[in-house]
């Protein structure tokens, strides 16, 4: 398992003008909308109050305000989970470098700046639930992706990686061999 270690920039720096290879947006999955929330809640709160209901007709009435409480708890949950639902992670990959801006689900931004030229992909546990995504240069790392499932994780990181070779070989494009080519021989 890697730490992050890669810290946020203090300051903007201004983008490189050259061709960009990557330019993604990350977001997690939330399976339920908000409609299907809704109908959802109805219904839960349908059924605790019914059931509250049969035991206060049968004189069990202590058990009313767990029904409630129940209710109210998988409420909670699910706004818990929309909120995190709102955290992004932009990846911007060019020759110059690869820019990471991450959007916190309180709102808070952080961007970080990794060398194109220097940087490392790590991709451990592909497949795994645990796997993670990384970037390595400079004994630092920065981790992406961790709220993607552990599939999307590993093709995010081949993307990424195909994205890095292009702005590397366009930094340092092949050198040409010289002389006679190859099927003039």
């Amino acid at each position: 398992m890697i730490v992050e270690t890669w810290p946020a920039e203090a300051e903007t720096v201004e983008r490189y003008d050259g061709p960009t290879f990557m330019d993604a947006e990350l977001a997690p999955n939330r399976s339920l909308r908000n409609p299907a929330f809704i109908a959802l809640m109805i219904a839960i709160t349908l059924i605790s109050f019914t059931a509250g209901m049969m035991f206060i007709s049968i004189g069990a009435w202590p058990v009313m305000p767990f029904f409630g409480l129940d209710a109210f708890l998988i409420w909670l949950a699910f706004r818990i989970s929309y909120r995190d639902g709102r955290a992004r992670e932009w990846v911007r990959v060019d020759a110059r470098d690869i820019e990471v801006t991450r959007r916190h689900p309180t709102g808070h931004m952080r961007r970080f700046r990794l060398p194109t030229a220097w940087v490392r992909l790590n991709l451990i546990d592909r497949d795994e639930h645990h796997a993670q995504v990384a970037l390595s240069a400079n004994g630092k790392s920065l981790v992406l992706g961790s709220f993607l499932a552990p599939q999307e994780r590993g093709e995010f990181a081949d993307a990424l990686a195909e994205a890095i070779q292009s702005a590397r070989r366009a930094i340092h494009p092949t050198q040409d061999p010289g002389g006679a080519h190859a099927s003039a021989r």
